[in-house]
């Protein structure tokens, strides 16, 4: 009867008997700014900036500022299930770790690490397309936990088939295809650094893994390239850097030509600016994964997304990290929600930072949330243990949310605990 709220907390006080205090923050406050400062300036510009002015950052928390939860009292909450049914996957909690790109610049085997942590808690890890470790290196790390794949659709429409096939390979519970980062958007704290980890052969082993890719460099290198590079202690750092972190061994990768090409094929490749429905309708001869649209904001794209028969789609607004000013997620859920009625999946993020933050979501529509920027300053602090301290403090505030309010289930946590704040309302 105590719940995973109740065994946080006597697992967190026990150990202070002890004298022993948690690896990271409870409150997300001092978890930013521990994160920060254990992260290199680099690292902390691409994984908390956000883009232009960061109003897009601050909507999606001012959105679930106006909303306020109305505790119900003597309710029996004794036993609480937090449990969901997803895409035919029963989750111990709705909460998803979101992809997050370029985790090398936080820790050198990012992926690694949030996937054994996304294993020990149970909750599905959605491998980033522009991760530092293949997709099966990070699948076999997690066993047989549940994880999906993000897809990143390229330019070039047979890597897209090879990373799909590769997505079924390891057994990926969905493809999640991201809508709205066809083009980077304009992100000021890693623009005045001049840093574009990718540049680097950061970020992109899913390409230098894959046969396809493979290929493309291969062509690449054989015609060479036309482009001068102007000769700078900066440009000889990089090349030893896009060297490092090529596949291979050192030495090797510094007399081919091989690194470079891979950087140049992936800039050209990566994404595709010109992504259309008519990509997405052809999805379904293409795959027997469920099929995720990651990046929906407005209620006709969601009427769409549900006429075209996708599985599931992921209200998210990237995070703030796209388009500046653009609506908070948590704001364009309720109006996504409304369009498309109860039945379609509907997940959410993007300003998600606490258990009670989750409570407001699923409220709102959301049927699970995906968590993203606390779980990389876990990480960026304790490495795995403090991914897997991060994802125990949301779930555990969730289910004391739910004991609090008087909610036994996640089918009881609808419009009705809320109300808009500054109301009398009941």
């Amino acid at each position: 009867m105590r719940g995973a709220g109740r065994e946080r907390q006597n697992t967190i006080y026990r150990a202070g008997v002890l004298g022993r205090r948690p690896a990271v923050p409870t409150d997300f406050a001092e978890l930013e700014r521990r994160a920060r400062k254990a992260s290199s300036a680099a690292g902390w510009a691409y994984v908390a900036g956000g883009a232009g002015e960061g109003r897009t950052m601050r909507n999606n928390r001012a959105a679930f500022d106006r909303w306020a939860i109305v505790p119900r009292m003597l309710r029996d909450v004794a036993d609480r299930d937090m449990s969901r049914e997803l895409l035919g996957t029963r989750l111990p909690a709705p909460l998803l770790l979101a992809p997050v790109g370029a985790g090398q610049l936080i820790a050198a085997d990012a992926d690694l690490h949030t996937a054994r942590a996304a294993a020990a808690a149970g909750v599905p890890y959605i491998f980033t397309n522009q991760g530092g470790t293949p997709m099966e290196e990070t699948a076999a790390a997690m066993g047989a936990a549940p994880r999906w794949v993000q897809l990143y659709w390229s330019t070039d429409e047979a890597l897209v088939d090879s990373l799909i096939a590769r997505a079924e390979a390891v057994q990926a519970g969905a493809l999640v295809i991201t809508l709205d980062t066809t083009v980077l958007g304009w992100r000021p704290q890693d623009l005045n650094l001049g840093s574009l980890p990718f540049a680097k052969g950061l970020g992109i082993a899913q390409y230098t893994s894959d046969p396809r890719f493979h290929d493309l460099v291969t062509s690449r290198a054989r015609e060479g390239t036309n482009k001068s590079v102007e000769i700078t202690l900066g440009a000889i750092r990089s090349l030893i850097e896009i060297t490092r972190n090529h596949p291979g061994k050192f030495l090797a990768n510094l007399r081919s030509p091989r690194p470079r090409a891979s950087v140049e094929t992936f800039l050209d490749i990566y994404s595709n600016p010109r992504l259309s429905w008519d990509h997405i309708a052809t999805l379904r001869t293409r795959t027997r994964l469920p099929i995720v649209l990651k990046g929906i904001l407005h209620p006709d794209d969601a009427r769409r997304a549900v006429d075209e028969g996708v599985d599931a789609i992921v209200v998210s607004n990237h995070g703030g990290r796209q388009v500046d000013n653009a609506i908070a997620s948590l704001d364009a859920l309720v109006r996504v929600r409304d369009a498309v009625g109860s039945e379609p999946t509907i997940l959410m993020d993007s300003g998600i930072r606490t258990g009670a933050d989750v409570f407001v979501a699923l409220a709102l529509g959301a049927d699970a949330v995906l968590l993203g920027r606390p779980y990389m300053y876990g990480l960026a602090i304790a490495g795995q243990r403090g991914v897997e301290e991060v994802i125990a403090n949301v779930i555990a505030e969730l289910d004391l949310t739910m004991a609090l309010s008087g909610v036994q289930n996640l089918s009881e946590i609808t419009r009705d605990v809320l109300v808009p704040q500054g109301t009398l309302s009941a």
